[in-house]
């Protein structure tokens, strides 16, 4: 066994960070508070452009602090009120007196924000003029990722070449493309406590967003609905509902726009809270120890971006359908002390079942798809335990679950990339109708 620790809890403190907003209206939220730090005055002129998935996910998200929707009124907050050293937090500082002023120059200035032409799933290009200066910046690959930094005719940071030649070499250099599931959990429980402690800052983070979704309806009311079905009796109250319920309730109250930060994964406060909140209902039910959950995190956490790194960071599927949750199913089953096969076996119930779920964008309607990545990530973990699992060459289930991730990433980045043009699409027709 290759001793990979480092890179792994490395990997985990890179893609497992706070977030306030969804993560896409954040991103462009980022980047234009960064480019009216740069520019340094008032701005007169603005142009945005941001890659289709980007555009798909913004569209009609709840923004945190205001009642109103989309990419242009986070933009706004982010030239107004945005502190670009807050990361993912961006928004979290903006008073009610900014927000109100953002909305305020969203309705009286012209916002230019435009799907760019590039098949790049995360690319953010802002470009701000005033009365004596201009400033570009570019966020590329990830969601807080600055390669491109301009103001006027000084260029501050370019690292566009670089990105480009990474992306070239991905192949040679990413460990997630040649580390087995197997290697990955048995160095995950070789890992210190101390090393992988601040992932347990997630599970506070992230129910205290779903007690907010369950206190009162909020958006939809999804995690609100079942939690009142159960009171009636008519849903019984077992791990799998209870999983189902608090995934729901984060969900509702982060797709709203409520302005608590959550615990992200890989570049997504939902896939946070997929990843994490369905190891917190089996831990409600079944008490374990600090460590036991630290490290089924890490798992649930790692197994997501081993899926990611063979779907794509945003694509044509659900990510929280099949790569948080595919995570959250690998944490359980390690939890219920599975052994490996067991382990591998949730997985591919996994890949048998979500793999064909949608992204049509971060909008309310995503916490019935959490709700539903969270039960089947406690289903299949449970089945798998009682070494019930699909067999090999089953569909897109392969000879070993490597193989069935990888098949998953064909069928997600490949075959489905015509399905994500149309998506966009009918959503952007939709939009122009509005």
């Amino acid at each position: 066994m290759r001793d990979i620790r480092k890179e792994l809890i490395s990997m985990l403190k890179a893609e497992v960070k706070p977030a306030v907003g969804c993560t896409e209206p954040v991103a462009l939220a980022l980047a234009c508070a960064k480019a009216k730090e740069l520019l340094g005055e008032e701005v007169v002129k603005n142009t945005m452009l941001v890659s289709p998935n980007v555009y798909k996910n913004g569209m009609c998200v709840g923004i945190p602090g205001t009642n109103r929707l989309g990419l242009k009124i986070a933009a706004a907050m982010g030239i107004i009120g945005g502190h670009y050293e807050n990361g993912l937090s961006v928004l979290e500082t903006l008073t009610e007196e900014e927000v109100l002023e953002s909305e305020k120059y969203m309705d009286t200035n012209p916002i230019s924000i435009s799907p760019a032409d590039t098949k790049e799933k995360v690319y953010i290009e802002v470009s701000l003029e005033g009365k004596n200066h201009k400033s570009k910046v570019i966020i590329r690959t990830k969601h807080d990722n600055f390669v491109f930094l301009q103001k006027d005719e000084e260029i501050l940071l370019d690292e566009r070449v670089e990105v480009e030649a990474k992306q070239d070499n991905t192949k040679k250099e990413n460990l997630l493309d040649t580390v087995t599931i197997k290697e990955l959990v048995e160095n995950v429980e070789k890992i210190d406590l101390k090393d992988i402690e601040f992932l347990l800052y997630g599970i506070k983070m992230n129910e205290e967003m779903a007690n907010y979704g369950l206190s009162k309806k909020t958006g939809i009311g999804v995690g609100y609905g079942i939690k009142k079905s159960m009171e009636q009796g008519l849903l019984g109250d077992d791990v799998i509902n209870y999983a189902m319920m608090i995934t729901a309730g984060a969900s509702d109250a982060r797709m709203a726009g409520v302005k608590m930060p959550v615990m992200s994964s890989n570049g997504s406060g939902n896939h946070g809270l997929t990843a994490i909140l369905p190891i917190v209902a089996y831990n409600k039910k079944f008490p374990q120890t600090e460590e036991k959950l630290a490290k089924s995190l890490a798992i649930s956490h790692l197994v997501t971006a081993y899926v990611k790194n063979f779907t794509g960071r945003l694509s044509a599927v659900c990510g929280c359908g099949v790569a948080a949750s595919t995570g959250a199913t690998a944490g359980i089953a390690w939890l219920m002390n599975g052994e490996i096969r067991q382990i591998e076996g949730a997985i591919e119930n996994m890949i048998a079942n979500l793999s064909g779920m949608i992204c049509d964008g971060a909008k309310a309607g995503c916490a019935l798809k959490l709700a539903s990545a969270a039960s089947a990530a406690v289903q299949s973990a449970i089945i798998a335990n009682n070494e019930c699992y699909v067999p090999p060459m089953n569909g897109i289930v392969g000879a070993k679950v490597e193989e069935s991730i990888q098949n998953l990433g064909k069928v997600s980045d490949k075959g489905m990339s015509v399905t994500d043009e149309v998506i966009i699409n009918v959503m952007d027709d939709m939009n122009k109708v509005k």
